[in-house]
């Protein structure tokens, strides 16, 4: 709060430059705007297409909703392409050759054409439109076309001059692209913004279709080439089938593993039947005796003998059924051909096995039929077990082909999908390019009316910019400025108390006398004498003996003016004050006093205190030697005189030099326990003063604190 109501105060001070400054500026911006032309400003409308639905084809693959990001950046190249300046110089060449061959202007004809003759008139109008159907700009590195880049200058026609003026801008979020333009004609207006709409449309035209073009050609020859290695790759799988007579690998792979089962099955039933047969014709053995058994097989050699050519019939009839897969129709004539076989077994056994083996003929029955039924399975399993290791021969050599037709297969597929994706690239490209550019001119721009006149508001900025820029030059000043401007400021600068302030006096001539003795003093002497009491009270509670050292940082800070009217104050006490002047090379109170004892004098003891009258006010005065305190006599001695001075006086009041020569003030410190220091207002505590302040607030207790001289009036009233 105090550095706001210190920044008022300067506010205050500097209030005639805040009121001067602003109506100078007024008076100077009046004159400077009244005579500016009326601004004319004209507007045309371009719809792009790109978020009209109503403009959208609906069986193009595009999503249905663009990303706003994706929007937002359509309508910036858009509006970027338009503020190009190969389109601005189109408009730029249709202004100039508009205003060269018309006989109403735009403008009134620069002086660098004015002076052109008719024919060079001629000419450059036809260079101009020269450039204009070939879309070029002016090249600067060729010195004739310098001249006429200068000569659009000279009119303001050139690109820099009317981008200043032209504004391009989408509609909020709307589909329109706003195109103004402000001059101070409105027909000039007006022909800029339909020029350039159409100048941006018919080059954008041209730049999508000469874009959509190219990649239609390309996507058409990308499209033949991935289509011509999609049918390299179909031959080579056709091929390889072909030739390694695989037709469709996982149809024929499961029809052998099928195969393979039913055999593997058929495999394990034939082993059960040889061993059940083979144990039934053990048990049968064993119930014949050695000689029954030796008769048995000697007729049934015989009886073999006959059944031999309808057992081979039967084996290679059974031989077609395994082949064949187990087809069901060799079944019948396997049953039929075992039918055959069991009426021969029959008929060789009542032929042949009778007389000795009567009771067991049915047990003869059954070995024979065992015998032919186990040879058959015998022949059955090594048969199938042939059929078995073929399939899975056949199994085996199905994987690698598996492998290599997988791997041709998926080459095929990443083939057809490259050739379909750039197939529909291709489709939708021709397709785009077939369709006619979305961009259209829907308003087109009309001669406006003259726009409010903005004269009066930049006489009414132009003040308020100039008073807002003078505050803030005075808050610059007061922020840069690190005096001191308070007691607050002071003892927080030097961290040391304050013993008050004094307030500064105009008066060229200071009369003490009268400020003390009289009444009728003015409002700033008796606001001074009021705080010279303060400070004095403010001593009265802190001194320890009755001498105080006045000091300084600086000379002419006021340790006199401070000192003279302390001696004052405290003989308004009724005590006996001696002031000392120990100032050796600037003895202001000597000067201006005139004493009859001089320090060093009684220091020395060339006189004694015969010197001191029965006023309650004297004073020692120096004869202003270049010396120093312990100079003139001995410690001992010094303190001894002091001493006696105590004896005599109340209050010993010693101003010393300032604190730049501090061998010279530190001296009197031997001999008082009581140190004040002036400082003067509105002036900076420096790194060098912040040296001394530093000495000061190391000597503890013995330095009691500052009193801020010479404070301004107009930074009291908030003290």
């Amino acid at each position: 709060m105090e550095e706001l109501a210190i920044f008022s105060r300067l506010i205050k001070k500097h209030k005639y430059t805040l009121i001067i400054i602003p109506i100078v500026t007024i008076i100077i911006t009046f004159f400077l705007v009244r005579n500016l032309p009326d601004s004319y400003i004209s507007q045309a409308q371009i719809s792009t297409g790109i978020v009209d639905e109503t403009q959208q084809t609906t069986f193009l693959t595009n999503s249905d909703s663009q990303k706003a990001n994706q929007v937002s950046q359509e309508f910036s190249n858009l509006i970027e392409i338009m503020k190009m300046k190969k389109i601005i110089d189109q408009v730029s060449y249709l202004l100039i050759i508009h205003d060269l061959t018309e006989k109403k202007p735009f403008r009134e004809l620069s002086s660098s054409i004015s002076k052109l003759s008719a024919k060079e008139r001629n000419t450059i109008t036809e260079i101009y439109k020269a450039k204009y159907g070939k879309t070029e700009g002016l090249n600067l590195w060729d010195k004739q076309q310098i001249e006429l880049y200068d000569l659009l200058r000279s009119m303001n026609y050139d690109a820099d001059a009317l981008k200043g003026k032209l504004r391009v801008y989408r509609q909020g979020d709307s589909d329109f692209i706003n195109i103004e333009f402000d001059s101070e004609s409105p027909e000039l207006s007006a022909f800029v913004v339909n020029n350039l709409s159409q100048e941006f449309i018919s080059y954008y035209t041209q730049l999508v279709k000469a874009n959509q073009k190219n990649a239609t050609t390309f996507l058409g020859k990308l499209v033949q080439e991935k289509k011509e290695t999609m049918d390299k790759k179909i031959d080579s799988l056709r091929n390889y089938k072909i030739i390694n007579r695989v037709l469709n690998l996982q149809e024929q792979s499961s029809q052998l593993y099928a195969q393979i089962l039913v055999y593997t099955d058929r495999i394990q039933q034939v082993k059960e039947g040889i061993a059940s047969k083979s144990g039934a014709l053990n048990e049968i053995d064993r119930k014949f005796s050695p000689k029954e058994r030796s008769y048995l097989e000697s007729t049934l050699t015989r009886v073999n003998q006959g059944i031999i050519g309808t057992k081979q019939d039967l084996k290679a009839l059974h031989d077609l059924y395994i082949e064949s897969g187990f087809d069901p129709k060799y079944q019948e004539s396997i049953d039929s051909l075992k039918s055959i076989l069991s009426g021969q077994i029959n008929r060789y056994t009542d032929q042949y096995i009778y007389n000795p083996l009567v009771s067991k003929q049915d047990l003869i029955q059954q070995k024979l039929n065992l015998d032919i039924q186990l040879d058959m399975s015998r022949y059955s399993l090594g048969l199938i077990e042939r059929q078995l290791d073929y399939l899975n021969e056949q199994f085996d050599k199905l994987v690698p082909h598996e492998a290599v037709v997988q791997s041709m297969e998926r080459d095929v597929d990443v083939s057809s999908r490259e050739y379909l994706d750039i197939l529909q690239k291709y489709n939708q490209s021709s397709m785009e390019y077939g369709l006619s550019i979305k961009l259209k001119l829907v308003q087109t721009a009309m001669p406006g009316l003259a726009q409010p006149s903005k004269k009066m508001l930049l006489v009414i900025l132009s003040g308020i910019i100039s008073f807002v820029f003078c505050v803030f030059v005075i808050f610059i000043l007061y922020y840069i400025d690190n005096s001191v401007k308070s007691p607050k400021i002071l003892a927080n600068k030097t961290e040391s108390e304050v013993l008050g302030y004094v307030n500064a006096l105009n008066n060229s001539v200071i009369d003490l006398k009268d400020i003390w003795s009289k009444s009728n003093l003015s409002s700033d002497e008796a606001e001074f004498k009021n705080h010279i009491r303060s400070i004095r009270f403010e001593l009265d509670k802190e001194i320890k003996d009755k001498t105080v050292v006045i000091t300084s940082v600086n000379k002419n800070e006021g340790k006199t003016l401070l000192a003279l009217n302390l001696a004052f104050a405290w003989n308004m006490t009724n005590k006996k004050v001696l002031l000392i002047d120990s100032n050796f090379s600037n003895g202001d109170i000597t000067n201006k006093i005139q004493p009859a004892a001089y320090l060093e004098d009684y220091l020395t003891g060339k006189v004694g205190n015969e010197v001191f009258s029965v006023q309650p006010l004297e004073v020692l005065g120096n004869y202003g030697k270049d010396t120093s305190l312990l100079e003139i006599t001995t410690e001992n001695q010094i303190k001894e005189r002091i001493a006696m001075l105590k004896d005599i006086f109340d209050i010993i009041i010693i101003e010393t030099v300032e604190l730049t020569k501090l061998n010279q003030a530190t001296e009197w410190l031997l001999f008082s326990d009581n140190v004040i220091a002036v400082f003067e207002a509105d002036r900076n505590i420096s790194e060098a003063k912040k040296h001394y302040t530093d000495y000061l607030n190391g000597l503890g207790s013995q330095f009691k604190g500052w009193v801020l001289n010479k404070l301004p009036k107009e930074y009291i009233s908030k003290v």
